[in-house]
């Protein structure tokens, strides 16, 4: 009941003999023609379907415009082999603000800042329609042209964050184009607000990273970062938080954001700081925006190194433990000539677990760059893919199990020339991890997919097992010592280990139902539910699917718990009833509890000495 089909095996069976990927590293797979001086590509996959967008600029009669691209699961174009440029606008003949996501319901949205300096958004559906216009619309009330991140949310509606060089605007837009009101982020003492970048909260909720910054001298800033939380109806969901504290640094170092998979993230940024030297610092904040290690300055991924520098970092979360895994170049300080790959393990407490980072690919007598990392759906790996060669260079991938150790290492791409690498790869969904780029030396887009083995070229998805808890089972608690009452709940993990659990809790009373989300490690919890009785039921979350309801040892999908009070009052009579309700939570209206039929009821009422409590009786006639 709760299980989401994200895949269609039969749809796989009828497109494998069209498969367009290719295992050919000397050819790689056409995507979409485009200019050779085009670049800033990006690219992102729709969950459910398995499709990827994928959206680039290149210069065109209304300028640097964008363009885009939508592949199936088994790398077939859809839009032709030019895709879909936005011609509704005017652009400048440089990048302002471009964006691109999938949105959950099968669409696409690119927001970008046209030549008037608005950020304007614009939605693709799958068959190639402009349901808001190819005009699209305008947001933030015409300000924030500077900068553009999008979000998709849980309804087919995306999070627009811009920029202008003082403040920071955020807004949700619903998926008919509808704009919810726009939410303004700003300092009072004067300083800018800049470079926001956004990661999912809890109920469709989001978190802004973002700098403040204020003027030091010649292209150098003092930055402080800071983490808060909205509702898309515009209410904070949690206050101003520092995560990092003021440094000076030149302006065009801007921090990293990646949700840690728990409702939480990680923000990473490199600057010289900290002993004069270049390096990279993490800070994490949890799913309530409370930063989670103590120490401002943030935990380096190397020790600092006056011979060294550690930056351009590319991240991801282990969708298991929900640490942070963070692949990093190092170079020489003296000549920056020498260029290596490292990676290491980062806790939410800011725990470095490799020490000194391990040894992704070594100095060659040339650079690498594009480093990008992406774990395995069942977060029993990664792969690192990375730009071999400074200028005509190659496409590199490795993959590692959980504990750092190399399962095998292939090249993408074996021809050597120049490219504009994608800005991002789109994470395994269904099995398959891609990355793009543009043949920098004669035009086109070409990419390719890659599995957690390794494999190329059509890639079958693998089979989606949601096996729910079980023995799933639940008492009332009361702790008299910190005077909490509530519900104990507990359950047998599956043998998959899932990403988090979904508790959800129906009060029978006031009809109100809410959603818990409890770490994927966990096998019970302690709601503090208050009085009342409450109605059960428990699924495990995986990357692509919900399981059906754990079963009880009796074989139900949900447990009863009512919670009374204190232990004082459990057991004293109800002289005075107030409610009668059925177990779906409606009133029932009788002058006479003989008018009951046969069933489960719950009484409310109070007890001699005052206490209102609530009961469970069962009438059998």
């Amino acid at each position: 009941m709760k299980k989401l089909v994200l895949f269609l095996a039969g749809l796989f069976a009828l497109t494998a003999l069209q498969a367009q990927w290719v295992d050919d590293p000397l050819h790689n797979t056409f995507i979409v023609n485009s200019s050779a001086d085009a670049g800033e590509v990006y690219l992102s996959t729709d969950e459910v379907s398995g499709d990827t967008y994928l959206q680039f600029n290149q210069m065109r009669s209304n300028g640097w415009v964008p363009t885009l691209q939508r592949l199936t699961f088994e790398g077939i174009p859809q839009w032709g082999n030019d895709g879909i440029t936005i011609t509704g606008q005017t652009f400048s003949t440089w990048s302002q603000g471009v964006a691109m996501v999938a949105t959950n319901d099968g669409g696409v949205v690119s927001c970008f800042s046209n030549e008037a300096g608005n950020c304007v958004a614009v939605r693709i559906n799958a068959d190639g329609t402009f349901p808001w216009g190819e005009q699209g619309i305008v947001l933030f009330g015409g300000q924030g042209g500077s900068r553009t991140e999008l979000l998709a949310g849980n309804d087919g509606g995306v999070w627009a964050l811009g920029a202008d060089y003082d403040n920071t605007y955020l807004c949700y837009i619903n998926a008919d184009g509808t704009l919810n009101p726009t939410i303004t982020i700003s300092d009072d003492s004067g300083k800018q607000c800049m470079f926001g970048l956004m990661v999912p909260g809890l109920y469709n909720s989001v978190f802004v990273v973002y700098e403040k910054e204020s003027w030091a001298y010649t292209y150098y800033y003092e930055k402080e970062l800071f983490v808060v939380g909205f509702t898309p109806e515009g209410g904070q969901i949690a206050p101003e938080a520092q995560l990092m504290s003021p440094y000076t640094m030149g302006g065009s170092y801007a921090h990293h954001v990646v949700p840690d998979g728990a409702n939480g993230g990680y923000a990473y940024m490199w600057h010289a700081g900290i002993g004069g030297a270049f390096n990279t610092y993490v800070f994490h904040f949890d799913e309530n925006g409370h930063s989670t290690i103590n120490d401002l300055n943030g935990c380096s991924v190397h020790t600092t190194d006056p011979q060294n520098y550690y930056l351009d970092a590319y991240a991801t979360a282990d969708p298991v433990s929900h640490d942070l895994i963070i692949a990093y170049e190092q170079t020489d300080s003296y000549s920056q000539s020498e260029s290596r790959i490292y990676m290491n393990r980062i806790t939410s407490t800011g725990e470095r677990l490799w020490g000194e980072g391990i040894l992704v690919a070594d100095y060659v007598g040339d650079s690498y760059s594009d480093v990008l990392i992406d774990a395995f759906e069942d977060g029993s790996g990664f792969t690192i893919i990375y730009n071999k060669g400074s200028y005509n260079s190659t496409v590199e991938a490795k993959g590692f199990d959980m504990n750092g150790n190399l399962l095998w290492s292939k090249q993408l791409s074996s021809t050597s020339y120049a490219r504009a690498m994608c800005e991002n790869s789109t994470g395994f969904h269904l099995g398959q991890n891609i990355v793009a780029w543009v043949n920098s030396a004669n035009g086109g887009v070409y990419g390719q997919n890659i599995g957690p083995d390794g494999s190329s070229g059509p890639i079958e998805p693998p089979v989606i097992t949601c096996l729910p808890p079980e023995d799933f089972e639940g008492e009332y608690i009361y702790d008299m010592e910190e005077e909490l009452f509530g519900v104990k709940l507990s359950w047998v993990a599956p043998e998959t280990q899932p990403l988090h659990y979904n508790l959800y809790r129906y009060n029978t009373v006031n009809r109100d139902e809410v959603i818990i989300e409890v770490d994927g490690l966990a096998t019970s919890y302690f709601d503090e539910s208050g009085l009342g009785v409450y109605k059960y039921q428990l699924t495990a979350v995986y990357e692509n699917c919900e399981s059906d309801f754990a079963l009880t040892p009796d074989g139900e999908n949900y447990v009863y718990i009512e919670v009374t009070g204190i232990e004082e009052n459990a057991n004293e009579a109800i002289v005075d009833v107030l409610n009668v309700y059925n177990m779906k939570g409606q009133r029932i209206m009788v002058k006479d509890f003989s008018e009951l039929n046969t069933g489960v009821y719950i009484l409310q009422g109070l007890t001699e000495d005052g206490q209102m409590v609530s009961r469970k009786v069962v009438m059998n006639k």
